[in-house]
């Protein structure tokens, strides 16, 4: 909840606990999870590839972890972009609070597909990746495996 504190004459406004003023950290469940997290990381869309790779990349900055990260077609024409924050980081998954854009030819008549909001990435099984849990299009019906891979 914002709270406002208003003084007449200066009108001193001070705001706390507030996130349109000020990001909060992101919460760290898991420590050693955090350090899998940093760095560089492969990154993939099936309908691109399974055989190259695209990167993305977390960074911290304040106590706030950041992922932006791009894979490209080999002819530039397809793509995905992720860009946002990690609001939280647990054992087996992570909770990511940004931007995911898929741009694929066969895929929503050729045009880029937006998708924004708190997502969920998650560990199963023995995979050596954390897989995005909201596999389903949001602009088509088929079912999109974006995946950062263990460094």
């Amino acid at each position: 909840m914002c709270k406002t504190k208003f003084l007449i004459g200066f009108l001193l406004i001070t705001v706390f606990n507030c996130a349109v003023f000020a990001q909060q950290k992101t919460k760290i469940l898991d420590p050693q999870s955090k350090t899998m997290l940093l760095g560089r990381h492969r990154l993939s869309l099936q309908w691109i590839s399974w055989d190259y790779f695209g990167t993305a990349t977390v960074t911290q900055k304040n106590g706030i972890l950041y992922l932006k990260g791009r894979q490209s077609s080999r002819d530039k024409k397809d793509f995905l972009t992720i860009d946002g924050i990690i609001t939280s980081v647990g054992a087996k998954e992570f909770k990511f609070d940004g931007k995911i854009v898929m741009k694929i030819s066969h895929i929503n008549g050729g045009e880029p597909c937006p998708r924004e909001g708190e997502m969920t990435f998650k560990i199963t099984g023995k995979r050596k990746y954390w897989r995005l849990q909201e596999m389903n299009s949001p602009c088509d019906t088929t079912t999109d495996y974006v995946d950062i891979f263990f460094r």
